[in-house]
């Protein structure tokens, strides 16, 4: 497969770029500080980058918050950097590498786009990945090759952390699932990395989500409170049927896009009267 290659770099028009999905929202609070400096310096400092594809459109690598800057300004063009040859993985690498490094970043941001770029590492260097690192590792030929420990090295080098810092926000990021990343956001107090390792401790999913519900909702202050708040005797007890119901939907809210059309269709393939009766 070809290496990323970079075509150019020209004016665009602003309505020809196609965002897609990212990582997380564009902050108004982000948009308006960008606006603030163009309007005082006149340019917009750094260009955005694009993915052209086969048919010729041009997708969003980075700069989604420069891009609504332009359009909230009236501007018809942006400066852009264009790449072809484009994996989806190096694309999401792209846009994560660029948040860390420029973007004014919260925890729960923070723990996101660490957790999804330590997935990316490890398909695109799949000898990281534990097992396959462990097996090397025996034969002698690696020395703790696992999937963190190779992933935090290389991150904590590049951002400037610790090892430390990354293996824990990395843990806390990777246990929280699209869903319970909205039910966070739209928290009424901003969730801290503390309360985001104390999530990820929580071993069994229905208890990890009532804590997410209960932040989100605000009838917490913090992951610690609401955790206490779900122990025996702090709430009225939950029975077998509704614990169960609670573990399959925790379990679909976290599950990707492609297992959930997996799933449909195992169930439109079968008897769903006898799938339901079972």
């Amino acid at each position: 497969m070809k290496p990323p290659t970079l075509m150019q770099q020209n004016r665009v028009r602003v309505a020809d770029i196609v965002i897609g999905s990212r990582l997380r929202p564009v902050s108004a609070a982000g948009v308006d500080s960008l606006i603030a400096s163009i309007t005082e310096t006149g340019v917009m400092k750094d260009a955005i980058h694009l993915r052209k594809k086969k048919d010729g459109s041009l997708h969003l690598l980075a700069g989604a918050h420069r891009t609504e800057a332009a359009r909230r300004l009236g501007w018809d063009e942006i400066e852009a950097k264009i790449w072809a040859d484009v994996t989806d993985d190096w694309a999401r690498l792209i846009e994560i590498d660029d948040n860390l490094a420029g973007a004014e970043m919260n925890a729960l941001d923070t723990a996101v786009f660490l957790a999804t770029r330590k997935a990316v590492y490890e398909r695109l260097h799949p000898e990281t990945k534990q097992g396959v690192a462990g097996g090397l590792a025996r034969q002698g030929s690696a020395t703790e090759l696992s999937s963190v420990a190779a992933f935090a090295v290389a991150t904590a080098e590049k951002f400037n952390m610790t090892d430390r810092q990354v293996r824990k926000i990395v843990a806390a990021g990777s246990k929280l699932g699209p869903d319970e990343v909205a039910k966070l956001r739209a928290a009424p107090r901003q969730v801290s990395l503390k309360d985001l390792i104390e999530i990820s401790k929580i071993s069994q999913p229905t208890d990890r989500y009532d804590v997410v519900r209960l932040l989100s909702e605000g009838s917490a202050k913090s992951a610690a409170e609401a955790a206490r708040n779900l122990k025996p005797g702090s709430a009225a007890p939950v029975d077998a049927n509704e614990a169960a119901f609670r573990a399959l939907m925790a379990a679909w809210k976290r599950a990707p896009a492609a297992a959930r059309h997996r799933f449909r269709a195992e169930i439109a393939g079968g008897d769903i009267a006898e799938v339901a009766a079972q």
